[in-house]
């Protein structure tokens, strides 16, 4: 059994031994003693296209899995997503090679909501230009002439899974009336939670404040455009905590300067790695910027790598009904 574990360098910073140990004890209990794991830090697509050929797993999170790789992955079976979101991995190419694409479903959903919450307060109490000015040495309150209260304020929350709903909870506490845009989620799920289901279009022209917790797909890469940015009429307060490629970010830089939305609050950009000194974004006062830090707690990273973990050994022993999340689930009926 041949297990990789790659990803980018940053990522492979955290404590790798802990997983190890994990995959080790956790097939040696199903009697497979033969474990050989590698970590590598990803490079290239050609390098990973090399080095991908002899292994029988891949443990990653964030690099991008696509045809090519996997025209590679000679011997590949499973692919452990350490993470929520699989927008990166080629599930459609994976399936057609017999490759479980296996993904963490829910570990960090408190911490999601939590810090969701914790930008949307943030932009709208302006507190990056209070502590910019008692910084510099001024301490006025009345200089954030615009801040609102926040009770009553409409927040549309697009994408209502486990997070959606999680937020919504949370935001129903501060008094903030809750409409949601989600195409696949039964009505009354938000129903139970005096939240209602609308479209996109009514979402974008009443809400006062919008968060983005969809899963990425193909369907909504780009979803936030300069169209959808012209259709808020109430000039709304924006957040994204999903994943950097729901937005186009020059249209959200356009919505900016042109006073769509009163201000941004992003988890995630474009780039995962994003070249910080030369993103516009960082210029602006009303923008509030966090490191994809929103599912960040130890509690959740301990539970992120036993999971992804345990998708393996489940997995690879054939132990089907035990994998927290296939996502091609026909591949386990072949």
């Amino acid at each position: 059994m041949k297990i990789l574990i790659c990803d980018y360098e940053d990522e492979l910073k955290r404590q790798l031994g802990y997983e190890k140990d994990l995959l080790i004890k956790g097939f040696a209990k199903y009697g497979v003693n033969n474990v050989e794991i590698c970590v590598y830090p990803y490079k290239n697509e050609i390098d990973l296209c090399e080095k991908i050929k002899e292994f029988d797993v891949l443990l990653t999170a964030f690099i991008p899995i696509n045809k090519k790789v996997l025209d590679c992955a000679l011997n590949l079976k499973c692919i452990s997503v350490n993470a929520t979101g699989y927008g990166n991995i080629d599930v459609d190419e994976a399936t057609k090679r017999n490759i479980a694409v296996c993904n963490v479903k829910e570990y960090c959903t408190k911490e999601v909501a939590e810090h969701t919450m914790a930008l949307m307060l943030s932009m709208l109490r302006m507190l990056k230009h209070y502590g910019k000015e008692v910084d510099e040495g001024i301490w006025n309150y009345q200089s954030a002439s615009e801040i609102e209260r926040i009770s009553g304020k409409t927040l549309a929350i697009f994408g209502f899974g486990r997070i959606g709903q999680a937020v919504a909870k949370r935001a129903k506490a501060f008094d903030i009336n809750v409409i949601t845009v989600d195409p696949y989620i039964p009505k009354e799920i938000p129903d139970s939670l005096g939240v209602t289901l609308v479209s996109k279009e009514q979402a974008l022209k009443t809400a006062d404040i919008i968060s983005n917790h969809m899963n990425q797909t193909m369907e909504n890469k780009s979803y936030f455009s300069f169209d959808e940015f012209k259709m808020m009429e109430r000039k709304p307060y924006f957040l994204n905590i999903a994943r950097g490629e729901c937005v186009d970010e020059d249209a959200l830089v356009m919505a900016l300067d042109n006073g769509f939305i009163k201000g941004a609050a992003l988890d995630v950009l474009r780039e995962e790695n994003p070249d910080l000194k030369n993103n516009i974004l960082t210029k602006y006062e009303n923008v509030y910027l966090t490191p994809h830090a929103a599912f960040y707690s130890k509690t959740s990273i301990k539970e992120l790598q036993r999971i992804s973990c345990e998708n393996i050994i489940c997995y690879m022993t054939k132990n089907y009904e035990k994998v927290f999340g296939i996502v091609n689930k026909g591949v386990c009926d072949r």
